[in-house]
């Protein structure tokens, strides 16, 4: 990828319509980390993938990328995205999602959400990334968070250090400020 920017990357749903609140959500904290000087990541497709990207695309300031998968059933690029790759390996895509950030963003979404989501997890939990990671929707992650904490852990599958890996949250600003603190 060409640019240098520090970058943030957007997980979600392709599912939600624009006018979606988590769409809004992904639209205006993309729009505001953009305009800090973050390139913004997507899958490249629509619903929160795209909104971030019209954020970023929006903003004007800092790049906009799609990285989509060829897929049967899938969605084709999103028009904000600005730079685009296309995959057709899951495994080399969720590979470039995940590289180049330093902060993820993981909004309500399926499978391939939880896929990404648990990856990244896994991949703070063994130290082979340093990045932030944000749950962005509290009610829809908490019966999540409720499994790790009751099941997992009691079970001792992860550790209660794991819990410092994530954050859930509704509040885009003290998100956004915190990911920002990142360039200083």
């Amino acid at each position: 990828m060409t640019y240098k920017n520090p970058s943030v990357t957007f997980f979600g749903s392709a599912r939600f319509d624009e006018n979606s609140k988590y769409c809004k959500m992904a639209f205006s904290l993309a729009k505001e980390l953009a305009n800090g000087g973050f390139a913004v990541i997507s899958g490249g497709g629509p619903g929160v993938m795209e909104a971030a990207n019209k954020g970023a695309y929006e903003s004007g300031k800092s790049p906009s990328v799609g990285l989509n998968i060829v897929l049967p059933f899938e969605q084709v690029t999103n028009k904000y995205a600005t730079t685009s790759f296309i995959f057709s390996n899951l495994s080399a895509r969720k590979f470039a999602l995940i590289e180049r950030s330093s902060a993820f963003l993981v909004f309500p979404g399926g499978f391939g959400t939880l896929d990404e989501l648990f990856e990244i997890l896994v991949l703070a939990q063994i130290g082979a990334k340093k990045a932030k990671i944000f749950l962005i929707g509290r009610e829809f992650w908490s019966k999540l968070d409720d499994f790790i904490k009751t099941t997992l852990i009691r079970e001792k599958a992860v550790s209660k250090e794991d819990l410092s890996l994530y954050t859930i949250s509704d509040d885009l600003d003290a998100v956004r400020d915190e990911i920002l603190r990142i360039l200083d």
